[in-house]
């Protein structure tokens, strides 16, 4: 006996059903089932997915859809549902088409018209459901002869045969309904089969079921009922579906007639390969035509070695038939540097590849650098390319909309991810549904690791403190039993961060598409399942590096009239490399971690190569061989150390050690004989560690080595040496091609360092924490920041003069870029005279008052020469002068004009310096033009302290820190004992500090709002909000008297009269600037008894003092620490 499940959700109905297809498929298969359907609600996602698991357990697969449709035939819009299953090909087709219109409709309006039922549908099966069915909508107002009209209505003539009605599926319907729905079917010549709605899989996981629908709704599981389709949503046996609908007449013959009718069979790895359009000639022919071209335009003058390698690599591609794949990654490459959209280099295994450099999608010349084509395609291994191609974040789009347009919107599309319940989010989730209270939800959630794909169950065996936790409270093991049976469950559909399908098919033949977040489509199906339907993809990355870039350069061409070409910029400029070797990488691609910075202070870089090798050494694992690589770098040629001499040619270039994959292939090449294809294979082999290959390939090359002359040991020593770092090695090309990134912004740096700021704190203008640790680079460097202004200010940071960049309105709270442009329009018109003018001419519907507010409170309207303080008190006034002046024009229409008498503005006291500087934290998230703490640095220096976020970034302990107090707030204690919460500040972040009763006592009368403290104690990193334990506090004030510390104490220079002072304070910048430290500059006019400190700050280095000394003289040049 045949029974089928034909209303059957999966996890792909997102939030509307539980069932884990491989599970739903396995339980079917576990009950006897021997075919089963797949009918998720408007979507494809799961067809791939449930198809493959159905042959895995042996089960005939039926793949469906439900589908809604709109009825306005009786003057209002009815929205009423109906299945399909695929009966072929055709049918199955029709399905993805059928999701791919739903998808790429208004969201209000996905359903399907009668006339797009009528078109689209081909060669499925049609179940008019049990429930919202259009006919039961009629059957209900007892009407059986419009049921009929209806049913014919929405049915072609052809359609008849595999038509079925549905009947209840819960074995409780009343028997005069059920036999209206026969009789129904009679009289159109339709069959009948039973049908019951499958969201869950067994009767116990309703539970988790009205979880997910209530997270779904947003309402609490006590507000949430089940209708009864939902309550008996799950797996029954065949007995019961033979004791529910076994005395139905021709009800099995029915079932078994439409399991039958369905005959779908999918192919996979049919290849997708869009083809480039040629107005004449073969691909292979204009391939090797532009690469000819790239010839000429990369190599002056063209050697057998490169010939050679060219004719090599073509070859490949075309034995591989692979020609598109080039033209078409030319073409979109081409035409971003038409647009003079920033291209990156290279990256992955790409640059590798000759016909990529001539064809310009990569800048890497791989003869020069030794770089590998079969590292990047290997004949003996059927793979496709891979080129992945960096963008500026924000122009990545216009390319990809390029390729849209070229091969159509059809044939283009950005790949789907699913979004799931991570352990924490579906704790939260549950919880909240539950009503468990958000401190219990939070305290449960912050015990499951923050790692990533840290699963519930993971955690229960590990943290026994939750398992206490689970034991004493019912409640709290209730949300993680229906947590842990959601966690994994897509819960929302996101856009791959680089992939882009481009077919030479319509796509919507072998995978449906929706909307997705741009213009372009995204797929109902994630890269997995597009990979096994032949599909090629693209990735069109968006990289923030080269966005910092671009902005340089346009900024660069501002200033200088030229812009840099950054592929012609000299690698061995010196002061790049003084630069790096200092550690001062902050803002250079790959090289600012602190880590890394203390690699390059270590090995003193001198050459490109030397940061290729840092690029791929700074990783855990090769890690441990940076100390090897410095001592080879550092030794003579003859120390370092080979297995075998005749590898000196390819282990020469990183000292001995093996840095690179290429390296593994070149020494399989050399000293055993192999192919590079087949050293690529070699390589990939090792890094699968499976013990039978390894051996097959360890025989292979010590008799590789035995015919090359090599004795066994040396074949067997070697093989060792490939073996140990095969897992450490790193793709050369990539590495490569990411270090000319980092060498370009380095180059910036050196020689545009406002430039260079300004560019890299706009990339970061909405993240606070990184503004703070680039502003504070900034001032090291000698380079003043200006707050906002008005009349000055564009969106982000901008360079005003050489050494000053002026703030721009985007880190400002509140502002956004719609209300930057228009502050930017305002600033081209007239600028206002005032807060009353500046109202009346700038948008009200886009700068409102929260926005002006922050704007005098960042000291943008400074301009007004008026007390911010006032100002602040005359918004409203200001709002109503400029609404009055509206009005009066509309009702004037504009025939005449009339000056409106300007209010006054409200007097305020002036703000004092620490509430100008409350407010900046206020609206910047961060203080802008300084902290109370910087001028007490000489003091600072002698008591070692540590700032806020570098003690939380190095997770220290014990220390101290300089703070200003902002807020006290003191309690009394269950004991009587009066203890305090202090929020608090330095120049890094703000910090909420606790101090206990005892110490309290002993220094509540050092701590007021505004005071200056160097306090001691330890960060408790315990808690998810971190906190500092005061254990002891020293006034700044008294340290400063206590330590007899004069802050006029630091470097002295005096300008002798007989020197003019405008003609060394330049050189006295340029040296000082090279000696960074925390000591204050002073320089003193003899001639005109002028003093004037200096923004940059020295370390007093004998170095630096007899620079000094040799610029103006023994004498005049003093250096008090």
């Amino acid at each position: 006996m045949k029974w089928v499940q034909t209303n059957v959700y999966s996890e792909y109905s997102l939030l509307s059903s539980t069932n884990r297809i491989d599970d739903l498929v396995k339980s079917a298969k576990s009950l006897g089932y021997e075919a089963l359907a797949l009918t998720d609600h408007h979507v494809m996602y799961g067809a791939i997915p449930f198809y493959e698991a159905c042959l895995k357990y042996h089960i005939k697969p039926l793949l469906g859809l439900e589908v809604t449709v709109m009825d306005d035939e009786m003057g209002e819009q009815q929205l009423y549902t109906k299945r399909l299953i695929a009966k072929s090909e055709e049918g199955y087709r029709s399905l993805i088409r059928i999701a791919s219109v739903l998808g790429t409709k208004n969201p209000k309006e996905s359903y399907l018209t009668k006339e797009e039922w009528l078109n689209y549908v081909k060669g499925c099966v049609i179940i008019l459901p049990f429930y919202n069915g259009g006919h039961q909508f009629h059957l209900k107002n007892q009407n059986q002869a419009t049921a009929i009209q209806w049913i014919k209505n929405w049915t072609k003539e052809t359609w008849l045969e595999d038509t079925y009605i549905e009947l209840n599926g819960d074995g409780e319907q009343e028997s005069y309904q059920r036999a209206q729905l026969i009789e129904l079917a009679k009289q159109l010549q339709m069959k009948y089969i039973p049908g019951r709605p499958l969201r869950f899989l067994f009767k116990e996981d309703r539970a988790s079921y009205l979880i997910l629908k209530s997270i779904k709704l947003r309402k609490p599981v006590e507000h949430i009922t089940l209708s009864k389709e939902e309550e008996n949503a799950y797996f029954i046996s065949l007995e019961k579906w033979q004791a529910f609908y076994g005395d139905i007449p021709n009800v099995t013959a029915n079932m078994d007639k439409l399991i039958k009718s369905c005959q779908v069979t999918l192919e996979f790895n049919q290849l997708q390969m869009p083809q480039y359009p040629l107005k004449e000639g073969n691909r292979s022919q204009y391939l090797r035509q532009l690469c000819e071209k790239g010839l000429k335009s990369r190599y002056p003058f063209v050697t057998d070695e490169i010939s050679e390698r060219l004719e090599h690599e073509l070859q490949i591609i075309q034995s591989m038939g692979f020609e598109d794949y080039f033209l078409v990654v030319w073409d979109f490459v081409r035409f971003a540097k038409e647009q003079n959209i920033l291209v990156g280099p290279g990256r992955g295994s790409a640059a590798g590849s000759l016909v990529a450099y001539l064809l310009a999608i990569t800048e890497i010349d791989p003869i020069e650098y030794q770089l590998l084509f079969e590292r990047f395609l290997n004949p003996e291994r059927k793979s496709l390319p891979d080129i992945d191609i960096d963008f500026p974040d924000h122009r990545r789009e216009e390319v990809i909309e390029y390729v849209q347009k070229k091969y159509g919107e059809k044939h283009v599309a950005q790949i789907m991810t699913f979004g799931t319940f991570a352990a924490r989010a579906a704790i939260r989730d549950v919880g909240k549904a539950l009503g468990v209270h958000a401190y219990q939800i939070e305290k449960v959630a912050k015990m499951i690791s923050s790692r990533y794909h840290t699963t519930i169950e993971q955690t229960l065996e590990q943290n026994q403190e939750l398992v206490t936790l689970c034991q004493q409270s019912e409640e709290v093991a209730r949300m993680l039993e229906l947590a842990h049976k959601i966690e994994g469950l897509p819960r929302h559909v996101s856009t791959h961060a680089a992939g882009v399908i481009i077919s030479k098919s319509p796509i919507t033949q072998y995978v449906a598409l929706q909307n997705g977040g741009s213009n372009v489509y995204i797929t109902q199906a994630p890269m997995e399942v597009l990979e096994k339907l032949g599909f090629v993809k693209f990735d069109f990355l968006g990289l923030r590096n080269l966005t910092v870039l671009e902005n340089m350069n346009e900024m660069i061409y501002r200033e200088t009239g030229e812009a840099l070409d950054f592929l012609k910029i000299p690698l061995t400029d010196s002061k790049v490399y003084e630069l790096l070797a200092k550690g001062e990488t902050t803002g250079i691609f790959q090289l600012e971690s602190p880590g890394m910075r203390k690699v390059l202070r270590q090995l003193g870089p001198k050459n490109i190569e030397d940061i290729v090798a840092v690029n791929a050494l700074y990783r855990p694992g090769p890690m441990d061989f940076i100390p090897n690589y410095i001592e080879g770098k550092n030794a003579k040629d003859s120390t370092i150390h080979y297995i075998h001499p005749d590898l000196e040619s390819i282990l020469g270039i990183t000292y001995g050690v093996v840095v690179y994959q290429e390296q593994i292939m070149q020494i399989a090449v050399y000293l055993a004989g192999y192919s590079l294809a087949e050293a690529d294979l070699l390589r990939r082999a090792i890094s699968k560690k499976n013990r039978d290959e390894l051996l097959k390939e360890k025989q292979h090359f010590i008799m590789g080595s035995k015919a090359k002359g090599y004795s066994s040991s040396i074949g067997e020593e070697v093989f060792k040496l490939i073996e140990r770092f095969a897992n450490y090695g790193f793709n050369r090309s990539h590495a490569v091609a990411y270090s000319f990134i980092s060498y370009q912004l380095a180059y910036v740096k050196v020689h545009f360092p406002a430039i260079f700021y300004a560019a890299l704190l706009s990339s970061a203008v909405h993240q606070s924490d990184k503004l703070v640790e680039y502003l504070e680079e900034v001032r090291n460097a000698g380079i003043r920041i200006l707050p906002p202004s008005l009349e000055k200010s564009g969106a982000y940071f901008t360079v005003e003069e050489r050494h000053i960049i002026r703030t721009g309105y985007l880190p400002i709270d509140h502002i956004g870029l719609q209300a930057a442009k228009e502050l930017l329009v305002l600033k081209q018109q007239e600028t206002p005279k005032n807060l009353f003018e500046f109202c009346v001419k700038v948008n009200l519907k886009i700068i409102n008052r929260r926005m002006i507010e922050n704007l005098i409170k960042a000291g943008a309207l400074d301009f007004f020469e008026e007390e911010r303080a006032t100002m602040l008190a005359t918004i409203d006034e200001a709002l109503e002068y400029a609404e009055r002046v509206r009005e009066f024009e509309e009702e004037s229409a504009g025939l005449f004009t009339i000056s409106l008498e300007r209010p006054n503005y409200i007097w305020q006291e002036p703000l004092s310096d620490l509430e100008k500087l409350e407010y900046e934290f206020e609206v910047f998230g961060f203080y802008l033009s300084g902290h109370p703490i910087e001028k007490y640095e000489t003091v600072l220096e002698s008591f070692k302290r540590t700032t806020i976020e570098q003690a939380l970034k190095e997770k220290r302990n014990l220390c101290r820190i300089a703070v200003l107090v902002v807020n006290i707030k003191q309690i009394k204690t269950k004991k009587g004992e009066y203890m305090a919460f202090i929020k608090m500040s330095d120049e890094t972040r703000r910090f909420d500090g606790v101090i206990f009763p005892k110490i309290w006592k002993e220094s509540a009368s050092t701590f007021k709002e505004g005071q200056l403290l160097l306090l001691e104690g330890k960060f408790d990193y315990s808690k998810e909000d971190n906190q500092f334990i005061i254990n002891k506090a020293k006034s700044l004030e008294v340290l400063t008297r206590i330590n007899q510390i004069n802050y006029s104490k630091g470097l002295f220079l005096k300008i002798p009269s007989e020197i003019k002072k405008q003609e060394v304070m330049a050189t006295i910048h340029q040296i000082v600037r090279d000696y960074h430290g925390h000591s204050q500059v002073i320089v003193v006019d003899e001639a005109t008894k002028k003093k004037v400190q200096l923004h940059e700050k020295v370390n007093g280095s004998k170095e630096l003092i007899k620079e000094l000394e040799d610029l103006l003289g023994i004498d005049n040049v003093v250096f008090s620490p």
